[in-house]
């Protein structure tokens, strides 16, 4: 495939690695270690881009100071809040990877996966690659209702768009540049997931699941997403795939 070649030819691949933050003052410094503590193949370098999607707690200080320890940080901000979506666009758009990644700031998911991740793209085995958190062995859940939800959306986007992902809504999600670059992305919050799926397999472009660790968190930890993020879900599915 021509895109893998490109990645060869080069030898020194570009992972941008796009955060996306709000109210999180208490993970963030240890997810940004987390993932500059991250061991990959000598031939693949980080670039981290955080956007901060206007916090209201102490998340901008604690940005600033690890900017102040880390000057090659690409640290962006909201002046509101704008939700999820608008977040990714804003870190896609400051990217210059060859591929990109997005890792969510709470801490459910984690950076020692990124190894499995990348590996079906630098194989030359995928254009996407999704960490499932319900192909790992190691997984704390949300009990029956975030499971329900979360196999009802799936399972609306395979039935609808002919693919047989078992996790949509993953926040682990790694794309080649070209890729993304050729999405026009609308969605502001939670509905950027469906969204993507959706407009790539309209493309059909290979993705590829890949197991991860979970380790989720209650709303008394700080979780946002909600039962109406859900029904916004299933309508956009529904848009993107039929009307968008």
């Amino acid at each position: 495939m021509p895109g893998n070649e490109s990645l060869v030819r080069r030898n020194r691949l570009l992972l941008s690695v796009v955060i996306p933050v709000f109210n999180e003052a208490r993970t963030i410094d240890e997810l940004v270690r987390r993932v500059l503590a991250v061991d990959l193949s000598p031939d693949v370098r980080k670039e981290i881009v955080i956007v901060d999607d206007g916090s209201t707690d102490e998340t901008p200080a604690r940005i600033a100071a690890i900017h102040d320890s880390h000057a090659d940080l690409i640290c962006l901000r909201h002046q509101r809040n704008r939700g999820k979506g608008a977040a990714l666009r804003t870190g896609f758009a400051a990217a210059s990877g060859d591929v990109v990644l997005v890792q969510d700031a709470d801490l459910e998911l984690d950076p020692a996966d990124y190894s499995s991740l990348l590996e079906p793209i630098l194989s030359g085995a995928a254009d996407v690659v999704y960490g499932s958190r319900f192909l790992g062995e190691s997984m704390r859940g949300n009990g029956m209702l975030w499971l329900l939800a979360n196999r009802t959306l799936t399972g609306l986007t395979n039935a609808l768009c002919g693919t047989s992902l078992t996790d949509m809504e993953t926040g682990f999600k790694v794309f080649r540049r070209r890729v993304f670059e050729s999405m026009t992305l609308q969605s502001d919050r939670f509905t950027i997931e469906p969204e993507i799926t959706v407009k790539l397999a309209r493309r059909r472009v290979r993705i590829h699941e890949v197991p991860v660790k979970y380790d989720a968190r209650s709303r008394a930890e700080g979780k946002h997403i909600g039962w109406m993020d859900g029904l916004a879900g299933m309508v956009a599915i529904v848009r993107y795939r039929c009307f968008d």
